[in-house]
């Protein structure tokens, strides 16, 4: 059986293509399975997870902010009645999700808030 010719000629040229052929495919195999990420997508990553922690955080004392208030009941009858996509909304106006320091509601907390409430019984 004869070898193919990548693989004929001088032992030095053989270890330079395999090195190069190595090479190529631990980076393919690193990108696809074994996990690497550029520096760009990992900066991307931590900031998803950084939002969602702040989410998670501030969701739950939005919820009981929005249950220690004096017309309560009342104002989550009116949040179950609203449709799903607006019940976010109603939680912007009523303030619940506004924090001190801030102006507004943090992205996804008034959302992740309104889940909580319509959660409840």
């Amino acid at each position: 059986m004869e070898l193919p010719t990548i693989f004929q000629g001088e032992s030095l040229k053989r270890l330079l293509q395999g090195t190069v052929v190595g090479a190529v495919v631990t980076v393919a195999v690193g990108f696809n399975w074994g996990g690497w990420v550029l520096g760009s997508t990992a900066t991307k990553q931590v900031e998803v997870g950084a939002k969602s922690a702040v989410v998670a955080v501030l969701a739950p004392i939005c919820a009981d902010k929005f249950r220690q208030a004096s017309d309560a009941s009342a104002n989550l009858a009116k949040l179950k009645d609203e449709s799903s996509y607006q019940r976010a909304a109603f939680v912007d106006k009523g303030g619940w999700a506004i924090f001190p320091g801030s102006d507004e509601a943090s992205a996804g907390v008034s959302k992740a808030c309104a889940a909580i409430l319509t959660d409840l019984k």
